[in-house]
C-alpha cells in the first residue's frame, strides 16, 4: 500500500511539475514565433533581455547593415533570461549578444551579487557552445520612476564593468552617462509617461552608444 501511494505522489508530483509553465513562457514562445516567421540567418547579431530592449522598435532600420534578432521578453530579469536562453540565444548561433538584465533584478530587490552571478551564467553558458561570440553587457540605465535606487544601479554598473575588464570576448555597453542631464540625473525628456520606458529620442542616444559594438 505504501508503495503504490508513493508511486502516485511520485506521478502527481511529474505531471505537476510538467504543468507549470516558466516565466514568461507564452510571451518568449510568440515571440520565437515572430522571429522564426520573419526569418533569419546563423551568425545574425541577437538583442535579448527585458523591456528596454524589447520596445527598441526600430532597431533594425538604425542598424541596416547588420542583421538583427530582438527576442527580449518585457518584464524579465537575468535569472529568467537564463530558463530561456536556448530559445532566445543559443539556437541563433550568434555572432555577438547584446544582453539587457539586472534593472528589473535591482527593482524586484535581487541582491546585487545574486544578479552578477546570473550574468556570468549567461556569459558562461554562450561561451560555452560559442566561444567566440561576443557577449556585450548593457549596462543597467537611469529612469525617473527608480531614481530612488541609484546607488545600486551605479553598483552593479561597476561591478559588471569589472567583470567586462577580466574576460574574454565581453564587454560593457555603458548607456548610464548619456542618460543624465547636467544636474546629474536623468534626462526627462527621453522617457515615455510611465518614465521608465524610453521615447524615440532616447533610443536615437542608444544608437548612438551602440554604433561602434555594431561596426
Amino acid at each position: 500500500m505504501k508503495k503504490l501511494l508513493s508511486a502516485l505522489v511520485l506521478l502527481f508530483l511529474v505531471q505537476f511539475s510538467f504543468a507549470q509553465e516558466l516565466p514568461f513562457q507564452e510571451e518568449v514562445n510568440k515571440r520565437a514565433k515572430e522571429i522564426d516567421d520573419a526569418g533569419w540567418k546563423k551568425g545574425s547579431v541577437v538583442f535579448t533581455g527585458s523591456s528596454s530592449v524589447r520596445m527598441w522598435k526600430n532597431l533594425q532600420e538604425q542598424f541596416p547593415n547588420v542583421a538583427i534578432i530582438n527576442s527580449a521578453f518585457g518584464g524579465s530579469t537575468a535569472d529568467q533570461l537564463l530558463m530561456h536562453l536556448d530559445r532566445t540565444v543559443l539556437r541563433f548561433e550568434p555572432s555577438k549578444v547584446f544582453i539587457y538584465e539586472g534593472d528589473n533584478d535591482i527593482n524586484a530587490g535581487q541582491e546585487i551579487s545574486t544578479i552578477m552571478g546570473n550574468l556570468d551564467e549567461l556569459v558562461t553558458q554562450i561561451h560555452t557552445k560559442y566561444p567566440n561570440t561576443t557577449v556585450n553587457l548593457i549596462a543597467a540605465k537611469p529612469s525617473p520612476s527608480r531614481w530612488d535606487k541609484k546607488v545600486s544601479y551605479v553598483a552593479l554598473n561597476d561591478l559588471i564593468r569589472q567583470y567586462a575588464t577580466t574576460h574574454e570576448n565581453v564587454h560593457i555597453v555603458n548607456v548610464w552617462d548619456i542618460m543624465l542631464d547636467d544636474t546629474g540625473k536623468p534626462r526627462a525628456d527621453i522617457f515615455i509617461e510611465d518614465n521608465l520606458h524610453m521615447n524615440e529620442k532616447g533610443y536615437e542616444l542608444w544608437k548612438e552608444i551602440f554604433t561602434p559594438f555594431l561596426k
